[in-house]
């Protein structure tokens, strides 16, 4: 493998602090990251907003009520009249992710990244999990809210983040047969969990 080359996929449980892994990863690396700022790449890429691509990011189905809004559109068709749908989102989503592999080294956090890129070389698909009271007091802090609530926040972006990860790749979303390297990041820590994905990196 290519390690000048190497392209990292994250998926992660809502609050192990995958981003925070995957973040590190990138910044050890000196190469680019990319979680929401895919969104950004995926707007450019199809010529929507980026708000379109907010609303549908890692979460299937919002469509159903989207058109009860107003959904700016760039271009001289209107957003009713374009070929806005969901798989056709996932594309420019999934464009947006190749033509950012295509560059060189980078990070990718989640978006079904490991799927679009499944025939690519260099590639390390990573999973990060931790257990359920660390990530409570994630969400609990990130959220300002009681631990009730971030159970709930918590199952409820997981059953989104798991229903679009299972849709578009056919695959089942946190299942360890997808992924060249699962970890618990309560255990090493974000930083210990960043070095032993490095470590790993070089027996590869």
């Amino acid at each position: 493998m290519d390690k000048e080359k190497i392209i990292i996929n994250v998926g992660r449980q809502l609050g192990s602090g995958g981003h925070e892994v995957a973040k590190r990863l990138a910044d050890r690396m000196g190469c680019r990251f990319y979680d929401k700022e895919l969104l950004n790449l995926a707007a450019k890429e199809s010529g929507f907003s980026e708000k379109i691509f907010e609303k549908n990011d890692e979460h299937k189905g919002f469509l159903r009520s989207l058109f009860c809004m107003h959904a700016p559109h760039i271009g001289d068709n209107s957003f009713y009249n374009s070929n806005l749908s969901q798989e056709s989102l996932f594309m420019f989503q999934s464009n947006a992710i190749k033509k950012a592999a295509a560059e060189g080294a980078c990070v990718f956090v989640g978006r079904c990244a490991d799927y679009v890129l499944r025939e690519y070389d260099n590639v390390l698909n990573v999973f990060i999990t931790a257990d359920i009271k660390q990530r409570i007091e994630r969400v609990k802090k990130r959220d300002l809210c009681d631990d009730e609530t971030a159970c709930k926040i918590i199952n409820s972006q997981e059953n989104e983040r798991a229903s679009y990860y299972n849709y578009y790749t056919g695959q089942k979303w946190g299942n360890a047969a997808n992924y060249h390297l699962c970890i618990n990041s309560s255990v090493l820590g974000i930083e210990g969990t960043a070095s032993f994905i490095m470590d790993f990196i070089k027996l590869l």
